[in-house]
């Protein structure tokens, strides 16, 4: 949890440091289960700090354990985090496929805690593709996913929500933004991330 602490505050040393003491601590006790979030701090530290190839190795080291573990609904967000990673590597359709199979598991298994997680996601992939327009709508159904569990994002998925947005500002100018922002926070959650492709109302001036 200390480890945690220091990624929300941005001493990724610190929170390597930290990770890397508990996994020590949890290998050495033998109980597999202690390792898991150690592990997942440090891929996350690995993928903010431009580590890709490190990030993408631990990642699958993670979805490995958690499915050893039986934990589905872990592994499930270690594949959207791994999308990002392959994402930043330039795989772009290898995330495609991550994100889409991540966001027909949180609709099958009624993982609620992670649907805005997924929207963001598919905020991220439109504006990969350079329909910043959409992405600009995705982003304001993310927010009020979020507003409406109460939460905000964790370290790593709010600087790629953050960058997805200064990238839509930049390319629509900020009052067309928050146009397709507002008309995105008043679309339905869920049916949203049923069919994020297809957003009623939606209309781009050309």
């Amino acid at each position: 949890m200390l480890s945690r602490l220091a990624v929300r505050a941005g001493r990724m040393p610190e929170a390597h440091r930290l990770a890397s003491d508990a996994l020590g601590v949890a290998v050495r006790s033998g109980d597999r289960r202690l390792e898991e979030r150690p592990r997942h701090v440090l891929a996350a530290v690995a993928r903010m700090t431009g580590d890709l190839a490190g990030a993408r190795e631990l990642y699958v080291e993670s979805i490995a354990l958690n499915e050893l573990l039986g934990r589905p609904e872990t592994v499930n967000s270690e594949h959207h985090n791994l999308a990002f990673t392959e994402l930043h590597l330039g795989n772009v359709e290898r995330a495609r496929e991550l994100f889409d199979d991540s966001r027909r598991r949180v609709l099958q298994n009624g993982y609620d805690g992670f649907v805005p997680y997924a929207l963001g996601a598919a905020a991220a992939m439109a504006a990969t593709d350079g329909d910043h327009a959409r992405a600009a709508c995705l982003l304001g159904v993310t927010d009020s996913a979020f507003r409406g569990l109460g939460q905000v994002p964790d370290p790593d998925d709010a600087a790629e929500l953050d960058a997805v947005r200064t990238q839509a500002i930049g390319a629509l100018g900020p009052p067309a933004f928050e146009r397709f922002h507002a008309h995105g926070s008043a679309l339905g959650v869920r049916e949203t991330l049923a069919d994020p492709g297809s957003l009623p109302g939606l209309t781009v001036e050309r």
